[in-house]
């Protein structure tokens, strides 16, 4: 999956954070709620414009800036 055909960046949505498909729901707001335990099926159940991608696409995102994170502090 290529997450970049997915998460959106605009200067003027909800002050530059990488949001879903141009949406106002952000990367870090799926991951939050990932984080306190809520299934895919409860994400999707409370936001139905998400979907399955959106929730991987989130998920690839967030690994793949933590890779980055991490060999520009190995270096």
């Amino acid at each position: 999956m290529n997450y970049k055909d997915i998460i959106t960046i605009e200067p003027g949505k909800r002050s530059g954070k990488p949001c879903i498909r141009g949406m106002r729901i952000t990367v870090s707001d799926v991951l939050e709620y990932l984080a306190i335990g809520m299934s895919f099926d409860e994400i999707l159940s409370d936001f139905p414009e998400l979907t399955i991608e959106d929730i991987r696409a989130c998920l690839a995102f967030a690994a793949e800036r933590e890779r980055k994170l991490f060999s520009i502090t190995a270096a």
